[in-house]
């Protein structure tokens, strides 16, 4: 049996923005939210194009590049924290923030495969060379000191280019890496519009950068530690099988009028409908005992929770899952309103006043996520969101043909929404399970005829 072809790296470089903004902070602080991630991944996140034909010009890959390392350096004028790098202090106390002005500035690389766009999205399971598309695989957010806080690596294919981003996750959460993504792709399109040479261009939504802060804290926060050792650990993925199922806007609507039906409400959403199918499959794959106690978490942007409201715009970590728990018993003896409705009271019970007794309980005992101990062989856990404008991201070659991540944070039971590409309130799952596991869940009534 023949490999796989591998990734090659051709060239690597670091960009930073042509000039300091207006706005430029020499330190971009962080808050408890952001404080939580520094054992976790950075995020890796990417987007699939088809080459315009023909694809074999010669010139195509050389201009492509330019233009993204162009628009890129513009975009780090914007977000500029993302070209700096983190520093810890010890004296008179342990705290670690971003210097924005004396980093590297982001990494950029450029790899070729011998693969065609067919040979990553055509098989049933997501092929593992798609965690070769990505830079700083295995790093954790506190690796920042040493290595940069976003790589962009732009991997050409045969008949297409998969641009890659791995930024680190104490910067930003999904909402803000998305921010990002589509600020480049903004300044991207208006470079190709008026060929603008010059070294400032308006985004539409800039992001914002002041942190936000409980009243009376920050804006250096003091850690309990002594030495990154006694908060930092290495997480390592299990062995897992990869699949990208999608569900059609219509196939959703049925599991959202289904789950209301059964629990005799209209307040259950889509999300919450098609999050409550999956815990519930999932649990049943894995024949857990009926008294096994099981987690549904759902990754919950707190921008519109907090008293006063952030934008969303706020470049910032301003998430934490909203769990839901039950034994294996329960959730499959009750049908999907019930496992629905659960899920819809955790998430409209998680209110102000549960986001500020969270950030007060951390800030009297500071703690630092430990994805190892965090996440265990009964629970599932719904990140990202298929809200996120994902294809609206284009760089001169059409709308992406898929949305593929990385290595990050990948563990048995973890689920990433992504909108569907033919939009309309579609959505794509990639769902992360051993192999035994993925293969009983594929063989699920329940769960496969509500796939597309």
């Amino acid at each position: 049996m023949n490999s796989q072809p591998a990734v090659r790296r051709m060239s690597e470089c670091f960009i930073k923005p042509p000039l300091p903004s207006n706005d430029t902070n020499p330190i971009c602080y962080l808050s408890p939210w952001d404080l939580l991630m520094l054992s976790s991944h950075y995020i890796q996140k990417g987007l699939l194009f088809l080459k315009p034909s023909p694809h074999n010009h010669p010139l195509f890959i050389d201009s492509l590049l330019n233009r993204l390392k162009r628009s890129l350096s513009l975009t780090l004028l914007h977000f500029y924290p993302l070209a700096g790098r983190l520093v810890t202090t010890r004296h008179p106390s342990y705290s670690i923030f971003v210097d924005c002005q004396h980093g590297d500035g982001a990494r950029f690389i450029y790899a070729t495969l011998d693969m065609t766009v067919s040979d990553i999205v055509s098989p049933v399971h997501v092929p593992p060379v798609v965690q070769s598309f990505f830079d700083l695989n295995k790093a954790v957010n506190h690796d920042g000191h040493t290595l940069p806080l976003l790589s962009v690596q732009v991997t050409e294919l045969i008949d297409g280019v998969f641009i890659g981003c791995t930024m680190n996750h104490c910067l930003g959460d999904g909402t803000s890496y998305w921010r990002f993504f589509n600020a480049w792709s903004e300044i991207f399109r208006a470079l190709e519009a008026d060929n603008n040479d010059g070294d400032i261009i308006p985004i539409s939504r800039p992001p914002i950068h002041n942190r936000w802060f409980p009243e009376g804290c920050g804006p250096l926060i003091n850690l309990p530690f002594k030495h990154h050792d006694e908060f930092i650990s290495r997480f390592e993925s299990p062995v897992l099988r990869e699949r990208i199922f999608h569900f059609t806007a219509e196939s959703v609507a049925k599991l959202k009028s289904k789950a209301n039906r059964d629990s005799n409400t209209h307040k259950i959403s889509s999300f919450q409908s098609l999050s409550a199918l999956v815990w519930r499959c999932i649990t049943r794959a894995r024949s857990h005992p009926r008294d096994q106690r099981t987690r549904c978490k759902m990754a919950a942007n707190h921008r519109s929770r907090i008293e006063p409201p952030l934008p969303e715009e706020y470049f910032g970590n301003v998430y934490y899952p909203v769990v839901t728990e039950t034994t294996s018993g329960e959730l499959l003896e009750h049908d999907l309103g019930w496992a629905a409705s659960k899920l819809h009271m955790a998430v409209a019970s998680h209110d102000a006043k549960a986001v500020s007794e969270f950030v007060n309980n951390w800030l009297e005992s500071p703690m630092v996520i430990q994805p190892g101990r965090l996440f265990d062989p009964w629970c599932v856990l719904m990140g990202s969101s298929p809200r996120f404008d994902k294809y609206g991201s284009e760089f001169g070659m059409g709308k992406a043909v898929g949305v593929r991540s990385g290595y990050a944070s990948k563990f048995d039971g973890k689920v990433t929404s992504y909108p569907g590409r033919e939009g309309g309130g579609s959505i794509d799952l990639e769902i992360c399970l051993p192999p035994e596991l993925m293969t009983a869940l594929e063989s699920d009534d329940e769960f496969m005829n509500s796939v597309s």
